[in-house]
């Protein structure tokens, strides 16, 4: 059902409920599954109308749904028949025993039985587990509380508990405003028309005198005419009156003769998504929730063209003409017009946050970052113009909040960056409070003109406008707001409220004389405002109801939004000014983004947006995807891209802190001049070259998110710090920051591994991370999740973090192993280290670590209990799960970061839930005790101890592993077993197989690497082996560890003989084998990788956890260099099929994986 009929049925709900039709009431909400009254629900319990209560439950689930079902329904049933026992009714006692209770025998037949012997009781009291069961009406009373909580927990209610909130009688407001504009379509418009039906469109019949005048009002500030107010209907409670907008109001939004109004406003908007203001006391109501008749745009019985408009209308004209009355003719174009060829490649140094291109100056780019810095750059010759670190102009001047803020953390982000529409002002808006305003000059200098403590909290956009043909800035933010600024004086003009969370982005335009804004909240909310501080006029619901931005096309007749929801479904859109509704949608996202897209339009043709490492093109008047570039690889999951303002340039933001250029054959020229400009000399910013007169889109670009997706209802991080809007990391982007050396030409490439066998020191760049003390060996090894640093632990328990540290010769504080990191410590000496048991030494014990996306915290266990720690202090936050048994793995869950999957040592799984610091073990454990007691279950299926995990969001599953050499999927929903089985038998080996078996997820979501010391395999979703491949001949060691690289094209596997094979990922072809002599030195021998991490952004790096305790990182020699090969890529050896062979689909970079390598 879509989500109009959706909400269709909630306004019968309420109509109905206004009316007092209770009992139909309820009926509606158990057919239509939408809304589960909690109130009736426990009315009924009350009363003990046990049949009704299982009718109404079962229109929202079964019993056999999941477990929280089950336990429900157990409750509800065992209650019936204890008060049954109580009456000595043992009749009916023994029917409910026979035909309710039966189905849950197969589940515990012990608690059966038990339930059965209570027949047996004279009073069932006599049980020592019903001995404190008081009368009836408590019994109810303590059950209900159960219950409210079972169904909160059920994933089946999620949503379903709340009913939506709207004004009072609803249904007959939109049906006297559908009254309304049926009238005003009239031929001939009766001053108090009859309305007699609602069955067929209201029509007010021939008059045989003339059609009097309509009166001439202001075009939005007029009263309103009685005569066009229809009077109230119903026939239980009279309709609430809704009035008809004067002629001329709608004229206003038509007609470019209109006077013009006294506070105009910057903002475009279909008609019924912005109306005119009216006085009068119904004139907010009015305006809100609007919907214009199809092709209607408004009325002026004074104005010619309005009365063409309504010949046009009334013959029945399309209902895509467009708001101004423009027809929109197809595209002639081809795809030459599309930048898609790299001309430029640009290092910021920092992550990109925000771009904008200079209005005339088709090639200066505006460039914001994560750390507050902005930055000029002459695109064309990749020359800097300007670079202004972020510092607060007069602190003096900031509020208390602001000063607070700064003070407890002084990490800053660009938020968005925007020019101005002549390119003579430019405003930033940073993820604290403040929006600055700089001028700009044609020398390329850029002086502070305005700070404005503008929200509180973080400010999310920031847009130009020019109400009553004054330069105004319009900003938004976290508390909810959107305020307008004098450009000159910095004096705050209006102030908009309405909407229920944080401000996502503003969109200022305008239609004729009309001027508005468009705003769009993290709860999916559109509204839009004029400059009269009356409040909203539409409240509207985004596809994906979260983040959205909206833009018009260049000449602002065609309106698109581009948004993402929390799950990761992106939607592209254009919409029906006429209607307010959704014109077309666009396809050809990835089905869960791993980001917030972002998009742009350009030339009134095209739209584009970033996804799958890639940037898509669509052409607007067609919903099929036209083309996606990868722009020669190296982009992020959602990469930020903005369009010049000719079309001829885009710029896109890449995973290693850079920015690239792609251009057309225009761009193209327009960059080699420049290019030539500077060899001769030229330092200034560029002379307008190229560029026209536009009508400039003051969206600007699309604001810059870090993408990541929880459930949670909070919105997606823009940097990593403690700032509302900024921080709540739901999707998590930071794996994908590549730190990739600078790339200064577009034809310089990545080296990769292309010898064979690597067997000299002098084949590859080897580093053993500087530690004083080794003792044990690496049990487990990390990455921090912005590659930045490594976290190593210790069979010991022991955990050793190494940085690296920004210098001259690494800017960037990247990792590499051409220079060497600090072995980290806080400064009180404090080490990092795991609870221990005292039966059962960490050196024998399995260890497990994770670590959180923002890398503030790592939780891990040797052993002892799970403890939790600061990544900053090394203190322990936090210690749970004693042992027994021990936890041996630890994995994330994808959509919640406070839930985690615990493999055990027992070989059960946990499901631990970190914000009520409770564990759902999953085995139904149907208790007759009257308490609260959580529900308990326990993911059971392995034989032996689980020593993998591996979540897959797109699939909905986890995937775990265990000793037994068995794989086990599990629905993430109900926790119930899909499916399992045993990993097939090399030949040769003898069968079962035993020993540690790991699990890791292809960035596709849907193939799955196994991995066990016979043996690495590829498998699919139905846990089919697609491709296998065991050691033998030459590489015949065991397999010690193994792991994908980050963008999934490779396999790094580790053997202990102290070797390194690479694989290609998709054949498991043998492309490239490193021996030990090449790392280690001559001096050790007996040492292998017990670990393998591969970095979450460098496909070609990977650090090696030792037996001996030691960690080396590797990479090519060079890396840095040119060269297009990846590992062995000059001379494969040939496939050792020793498995399945079914081929695999191409491995595509383009899918990120939620992490670059999996926790444990």
């Amino acid at each position: 059902m879509s989500s109009l009929s959706r909400e269709l049925v909630f306004l019968i709900l309420q109509f109905l409920d206004e009316e007092k039709f209770k009992e139909t009431v309820h009926k509606l909400e158990q057919e239509s599954g939408f809304f589960f009254n909690m109130k009736h629900f426990e009315d009924q319990v009350q009363a003990g109308e046990w049949d009704e209560v299982e009718r109404y439950l079962c229109g929202f689930t079964k019993v056999e749904d999941n477990r929280y079902s089950m336990k429900i329904f157990f409750e509800i049933r065992k209650q019936k028949y204890l008060e049954a026992l109580d009456r000595q009714d043992r009749a009916k006692a023994v029917e409910i025993l026979v035909k309710d209770l039966k189905v849950f025998a197969s589940f515990n037949e012990e608690l059966f039985k038990e339930i059965t012997q209570l027949l047996t009781l004279d009073n069932f009291r006599q049980n020592e587990q019903l001995s404190k069961y008081g009368d009836t009406k408590s019994a109810r009373g303590i059950m209900l509380i159960e219950l409210k909580k079972l169904i909160e927990a059920n994933p089946l209610f999620r949503d379903k508990l709340t009913f939506p909130s709207f004004k009072a009688s609803r249904l007959r407001t939109l049906i006297n405003q559908s009254l309304n504009w049926q009238h005003q379509l009239c031929k001939n418009p009766r001053s108090n028309p009859d309305i007699k039906t609602l069955f067929t469109d209201h029509a007010c019949g021939p008059t045989n005198g003339a059609r009097p005048p309509p009166p001439t009002n202001n075009p939005l500030v007029g009263p309103i005419p009685k005569a066009g107010a229809f009077p109230p209907i119903g026939s239980h409670n009279p309709f609430q009156p809704v009035v008809s907008p004067s002629p001329g109001a709608i004229a206003g939004w038509m007609s470019s003769t209109n006077p013009p109004l006294p506070h105009a406003a910057m903002a475009a908007g279909p008609p019924s998504l912005v109306q005119s203001s009216t006085a009068g006391g119904n004139v907010a109501a009015f305006l809100k929730h609007q919907r214009t008749p199809t092709g209607v745009t408004g009325m002026d019985y004074q104005s010619g063209d309005s009365e063409h408009l309504m010949k046009r209308i009334r013959t029945g004209q399309s209902d895509e003409v467009s708001f101004s009355g423009v027809a929109h003719a197809p595209n002639v174009y081809s795809q030459d017009d599309l930048p898609k060829s790299v001309v430029r490649t640009i290092t910021q140094g920092s992550s990109v946050m925000s771009m904008d291109f200079h209005p005339q100056q088709q090639t200066v780019l505006l460039v914001g970052t994560n750390v507050g810095d902005i930055s000029l750059w002459e695109v064309g010759s990749r020359e800097k113009l300007v670079h202004k670190q972020f510092k607060v102009w007069d602190i003096s001047a900031c509020s208390m909040p602001l000063q607070t803020a700064l003070l407890k953390d002084a990490t800053i982000s660009v938020n968005r960056c925007v020019w101005g529409p002549d390119g003579l002002i430019l405003g930033v808006a940073f993820s604290k409070h403040i929006v600055q305003i700089y001028t700009f000059n044609p020398t390329g200098e850029l002086r502070q003109h305005l700070e404005i403590d503008a929200h509180i909290g973080g400010v999310n956009d920031v847009a130009f406008a020019h109400p009553n043909k004054q330069l105004c800035i319009v900003t938004c933010g976290d508390d909810k707001t959107i305020k307008v600024w004098d450009a000159q004086t910095g004096r705050r003009m209006y102030i908009f409220e309405g909407h229920e969370a944080p401000v996502y982005s503003v969109c200022p335009h305008y239609k004729e004389n009309i001027q508005f804004i468009f705003s769009t909240a993290i709860d999916g909310k559109i509204k839009a405002w004029l400059y009269d501080c009356l409040g909203s006029r539409v409240d509207y619901d985004a596809p994906g109801h979260w983040c959205t931005m909206m833009a018009y096309s260049a000449d602002g007749t065609r309106l698109f939004s581009c948004g993402t929801s929390k799950e990761g479904e992106s939607h592209l859109v254009e919409w029906n000014e006429s209607e307010g509704a959704i014109k077309r949608t666009y396809s050809g996202f990835r089905k869960r983004s791993l980001g917030v897209v972002q998009f742009d339009t350009t030339r009134n043709r095209f739209l584009a947006a970033g996804d799958e490492f890639q940037i898509k093109f669509w052409d607007m008047d067609s919903t099929n995807i036209l083309t996606a570039v990868e722009a020669e690889g190296g982009l992020p999951a959602s990469p930020r891209l903005r369009f010049n303002k000719e079309g001829s340039l885009l710029a896109v933001t890449t995973s290693d802190n850079g920015i690239k250029i792609l251009a057309n054959n225009d761009g193209l020229h327009l960059t080699r001049m420049l290019d030539s400009r500077s060899m001769d000399g030229h330092r200034g910013p560029s002379e307008p070259i190229n560029s026209k007169p536009l009508i400039v889109n003051a969206l600007g670009p699309a604001v810059n998110v870090s993408a990541a997706m929880s459930a949670s209802l909070e919105r997606p991080d823009r940097i990593q710090s403690a700032v509302s809007i900024n921080n709540l990391a739901n999707m998590d982007n930071s794996r994908l920051v590549d730190v990739k050396p600078k790339i200064s030409d577009d034809l310089e490439k990545i080296k990769s591994w292309k010898i064979p066998d690597i067997v000299d020191q002098s084949q590859l760049k080897a580093l053993r991370l500087p530690d004083p003390v080794t003792a044990g060996k690496v049990v487990r090894l990390i990455y921090t999740n912005s590659g930045l640093a490594l976290l190593a632990l210790i069979s010991n328990a022991v955990h050793k973090l190494w940085k690296w540290q920004r210098s001259e010769r690494n800017p960037q504080g990247k990792s590499s192993a051409y220079v060497v990191p600090q072995l980290w410590q806080p400064t009180n000496g404090t080490l990092m280290t795991n609870d221990t048991s005292d039966n059962n030494p960490p050196e024998e014990s399995a260890a497990c670590i994770a670590l959180s996306k923002n890398d503030s915290y790592v939780m891990s266990a040797s052993g002892g209990k799970v403890s939790l720690f600061n990544m900053m202090t090394f203190k322990v936050m936090t210690t749970f799960m004693p042992p027994p048994p021990a936890a041996t793995f630890l994995a994330f869950h994808p959509q919640d970061n406070n839930i985690i999957a615990i493999g055990m040592e027992d070989s059960t799984i946990q499901i631990y839930n970190v914000r009520v610091d409770e564990v759902a073990r999953f085995s139904i454990t149907l208790r007759i005790a009257h308490s609260r007691q959580q529900v308990k279950t326990k993911l059971k299926g392995h034989q032996k101890r689980v020593t993998g995990l591996a979540f897959s969001q797109s699939l909905n599953c986890l995937v775990s592993s265990g000793a037994d050499a068995q794989l086990c999927v599990w629905n993430i929903d109900g926790w119930e077993k899909r499916k399992s089985r045993f990993i097939q038998t090399p030949a040769g080996r003898s069968s079962p197989l035993v020993g540690d078996t790991k699990v890791q997820f292809h960035n596709d979501q849907a193939h799955l690497l196994v991995v066990h010391e016979s043996q690495i395999g590829v498998y699919d979703s139905k846990l089919e082996c697609l491709r296998s491949w065991s050691p033998k001949d030459s590489v015949a060691a065991p397999i010690s560890s193994a792991i994908y690289s980050c963008d999934s094209m490779l396999v790094y596997a580790g053997f202990c003989d102290g070797g390194v094979g690479v694989f290609d990922a998709d054949s498991l072809r043998l492309r490239c084998r490193i021996s030990p002599s090449a790392y280690i030195p001559p001096c050790i021998g007996g040492v292998y990788p017990f670990v393998i991490a591969a970095h979450p952004s460098e496909p070609n790096q990977i650090a090696l956890g030792m037996s001996d305790g030691a960690v080396h990182v590797i990479e090519p020699i060079d890396a840095a260099a040119a060269a297009e090969t990846k590992w062995g890529g000059g001379q494969p050896q040939p496939p050792q099929d020793n498995g399945a062979s079914l081929p695999l689909p191409p491995s595509n970079s383009s899918n990120p994986s939620h992490s670059g390598q999996p926790t444990g």
